[in-house]
């Protein structure tokens, strides 16, 4: 799979603003394979159909440094040693898992990179909607009260 790799539309400068595509480049990718575990007729005990892709986050040129740092935050659960691993052995073909590690670690980094949400701005609660929380309250107690059993001899 040769190339650089698109993470995703994301903000270049870290403003929020949606800047260009960003890019892996493939000196920085790190692919290892190995036998997968699980089903795969004949050639099962011969092909290397697993597959290990490691990205350097921590050392990485390719990222602006606001959002390697943000990435590095997000990711810190992820990471050994700053590295980040994906391992995928879905498929009988190694071919097949390539394609979804690369989309796979897109993925991660793209959400870590990602600006954060805004922030939830608290509004006054309306009129109506206090005063039909407060009539249910009340139909509420009502029902209640009528389970007592008070008068009922």
């Amino acid at each position: 799979m040769p190339g650089p790799y698109v993470i995703a539309a994301a903000p270049v400068d870290g403003s929020g603003r949606a800047g260009g595509p960003l890019y892996l480049p493939e000196a920085e990718l790190s692919w290892r394979f190995s036998r997968s575990s699980g089903p795969g007729g004949q050639h099962v005990n011969t092909s290397d159909s697993r597959v290990e892709l490691s990205f350097d986050l921590a050392a990485t040129g390719a990222l602006p440094e606001a959002l390697r740092e943000r990435a590095l935050e997000r990711l810190a659960g992820r990471l050994r040693g700053g590295v980040l691993t994906v391992r995928v052995s879905t498929f009988r073909s190694q071919w097949r898992n390539r394609e979804e590690a690369a989309r796979r670690m897109a993925a991660l980094l793209a959400e870590a990179v990602a600006p954060p949400p805004r922030a939830r701005r608290s509004r006054k609660v309306s009129r109506g909607s206090n005063e039909r929380r407060l009539r249910q309250k009340k139909a509420r107690g009502d029902v209640k009260r009528g389970r007592t059993g008070d008068g009922w001899d």
